[in-house]
C-alpha cells in the first residue's frame, strides 16, 4: 500500500478538536462540580441542625466531656446526605475525566451536549430522589442514566482509540 494512501486512511487529530464541544464540556463540568461541592453544605447543615458529629472537637462548643459525647453520634438524616455525595463523588469524578477526553473526540455539539445535560440532569434528579426521598427504582434509574452517559462517552473514545491505532 503507498504510503499517501494510508495517511489517507489515519484520522486527523486537529479533526477531533472543537471549541464549542469542549466549552461546552467546561460549563457542564462546572454545574456537576458546584453540585458536588453544595453536598458538603448540605451534609455540614444536616449535622449543625441535627447536632450530629463525627469528631469530638466539633462537639467542644456543646459542654464539658460528658455533656458532649451526647453530640457524637450518626443520625439518618447526615448519613442520607453522605451517602448522596459518596454517590456523586463515584459517579462525578470519572465523568469529568471521561468527559475532558470525550470533547476531544470529534463528537457533534449536539450528541456532546445531550450527554453532558442527560448527566447533570441525572445527578440533580439522582439527589433530589435521594434526600427527599422518592420511591425506588426513581433514584436507581437516575443512577443509570448518568452511568449510562459516562459509558457512552466512554465508548466513543475506545472507537476513537482504535481508528487512530
Amino acid at each position: 500500500m503507498p504510503p499517501q494512501r494510508i495517511l489517507t486512511k489515519m484520522l486527523d487529530i486537529t479533526d477531533l478538536i472543537d471549541v464549542e464541544v469542549t466549552a461546552a464540556y467546561v460549563k457542564y463540568a462546572i454545574f456537576v462540580i458546584v453540585k458536588m461541592m453544595l453536598m458538603s453544605v448540605a451534609t455540614a447543615f444536616f449535622r449543625m441542625k441535627n447536632k450530629a458529629f463525627a469528631n469530638p472537637e466539633d462537639v467542644v462548643r456543646y459542654g464539658k466531656e460528658e455533656i458532649a459525647k451526647k453530640y457524637l453520634r450518626t443520625d439518618p438524616d447526615v448519613e442520607r446526605v453522605r451517602r448522596a455525595h459518596l454517590n456523586d463523588l463515584e459517579n462525578i469524578v470519572p465523568f469529568l475525566f471521561i468527559g475532558f477526553f470525550y470533547s476531544f473526540s470529534g463528537a457533534g455539539l449536539s450528541t456532546a451536549l445531550l450527554h453532558y445535560r442527560i448527566f447533570l440532569g441525572s445527578r440533580i434528579f439522582h439527589t433530589v430522589s435521594y434526600l427527599v426521598p422518592l420511591p425506588q427504582p426513581c433514584r436507581a434509574l437516575s443512577w443509570l442514566a448518568g452511568y449510562l452517559v459516562t459509558f457512552s462517552m466512554m465508548y466513543r473514545l475506545v472507537m476513537v482509540g482504535l481508528s487512530l491505532s
